[in-house]
């Protein structure tokens, strides 16, 4: 309301006042009329003052609730908008955006170093992204364990005791751009797990890494007489589940296969004839042997490329329905999404750390894995990023599905770090010369798993680095 207005009414109140009270001497009123009368003029201007004082503050208030309301609709406004704290009754804030995907590839962890006493450095950055680097050469790098000793790695792997010649692809580190990693200590890691289960569950990769794993704690124990392989046959490639036992430790470091995450599953068709399916709505039926492990990484990729699932015909089943056809993206994310609901509704993250390794990558030129494809003669990573591959649709189908889980999950992203290492496969060499693999006129060759010692070395490295920086994710209940 104007101010003004009311102050230029103000004489004309008086002159009515006044009028009153000749109208009164007039009529001969008595003095309580003419009192009585007085009052009701102030009592009038006192209201009239106090809403034009008042006045203002409704439209604010309108104005608050009603940015707030906008606020609540709208995705648009950041964390930092001054009306974040505001609420409003009876309406409930719906829950935060999960975080954006280019947040998910980076793995930001405390300060790391190679020596435990710089800590405090002032010179090194406070965070770093371990999976942002490039692999850099050093001549004299010691592999985590010594080629062709370990005893739990399998021959498709074991690329020196295969005869192959060259040995420059285990002199190659991996180095993040921001800061040092520390290297594998297989002792100060037994310590860490000392009562735990680690349990790598996934493809025939992630049988890669945890061999990896196993060999490079081995490898640091005076005593391996200890070590007692629990279940499972020397022949890691046609079991379903392993336990290695550390006894000095009372801890098991496991390996179950399951190249799918989800069932795979047979059914009859109107035939009689048996059909084998996947089914996309159900977790594999393995999942209690490692629901209750301390520490869990997970994968799966690979048996995403072949022919059969590739194609999406008639393999696809949702409950009772198969698929004539789906697209393979389509279906690797519906049972990613049937393993994160899983997670979500089953893991209690008080006691269990889950981490999620992402693809690694292929080199396979000249053809796929099944139709000629080849790697051999390759002793040298790539060097320029120009080079790299797109980033996959897997990796992107899996960070969509990461982000939007209520389970922390953390993500092992080494499709980049992997994509660099052409040099790295056992290609011929994937089984020992008597066997004649070596001829180049095979059909087959191996450009998707990595020789051992090699690569996954790495990726231990710095799985290795995440939990000894985050020792309190994985403390005892």
């Amino acid at each position: 309301m104007d101010y003004s207005s009311i102050f230029k009414n103000l004489p004309g109140t008086v002159l009515v006042l006044q009028s009153s009270r000749s109208f009164f001497s007039a009529s001969s009123r008595s003095t309580s009329h003419y009192l009585f009368t007085i009052l009701i003029a102030l009592i009038l201007i006192i209201t009239v003052f106090f809403f034009s004082a008042s006045g203002p503050a409704s439209p604010a208030v309108i104005s608050y609730t009603s940015l707030a309301s906008r606020r609540l609709h709208s995705p648009s406004l950041s964390p930092s908008h001054p009306y974040t704290s505001c609420t409003v009754s009876a309406v409930p804030l719906p829950s935060p955006p999960p975080p954006p995907l280019t947040a998910l590839p980076t793995h930001t962890l405390d300060i790391l170093h190679n020596n435990d006493d710089d800590d405090d450095d002032p010179q090194q950055p406070t965070s770093c992204n371990v999976f942002d680097g490039s692999w850099i050469q050093d001549e004299g790098m010691e592999p985590l364990y010594r080629p062709g000793t370990c005893p739990f790695v399998d021959e498709a792997f074991n690329c020196f005791d295969n005869g192959r010649p060259d040995s420059d692809y285990l002199k190659f580190k991996w180095k993040p751009r921001a800061c040092e990693i520390p290297r594998f200590d297989g002792l100060k890691m037994l310590d860490l797990l000392r009562g735990k289960q680690l349990v790598f569950v996934g493809d025939s990769l992630n049988r890669n890494m945890w061999e990896s794993f196993v060999c490079a704690i081995w490898e640091s124990l005076p005593n391996k007489t200890n070590v007692v392989q629990v279940s499972g046959s020397r022949q890691f490639r046609t079991q379903r589940f392993y336990s290695i036992k550390f006894q000095d430790f009372n801890c098991s470091i496991d390996f179950v296969k399951s190249p799918f995450l989800v069932q795979e599953w047979k059914f009859l068709d109107k035939t009689g004839i048996r059909r084998e399916t996947l089914r996309l709505d159900v977790m594999e039926s393995y999942h209690n042997e490692y629901m209750d492990a301390d520490i869990v990484v997970f994968n799966t990729g690979h048996w995403w490329t072949h022919k059969k699932t590739y194609q999406g015909k008639y393999y696809f089943q949702e409950g009772a329905h198969v698929y004539s056809r789906l697209k393979v993206a389509d279906a690797y994310k519906k049972a990613l999404q049937t393993w994160a609901k899983w997670v979500d509704s089953t893991i209690n993250t008080t006691r269990t750390t889950i981490f999620f390794r992402s693809y690694s990558s292929s080199h396979f030129k000249g053809g796929r894995w099944d139709s000629g494809g080849s790697c051999d003669g390759e002793t040298k990573p790539i060097t320029e990023e120009a080079h790299l591959a797109p980033h996959p649709w897997m990796a992107r189908a899996l960070e969509s599905v990461l982000s939007k889980m209520k389970t922390p999950v953390q993500y092992l992203n080494i499709t980049r770090m992997t994509d660099y290492r052409k040099d790295g496969h056992p290609s011929v060499y994937r089984q020992s010369a008597s066997s004649g693999s070596h001829d180049h006129v095979l059909a087959s060759q191996d450009c998707s798993h990595w020789c051992l010692p090699g690569v996954p070395d790495s990726w231990n490295q710095l799985l290795y680095a995440i939990l000894i920086k985050s020792q309190k994710e994985i403390s005892p209940v």
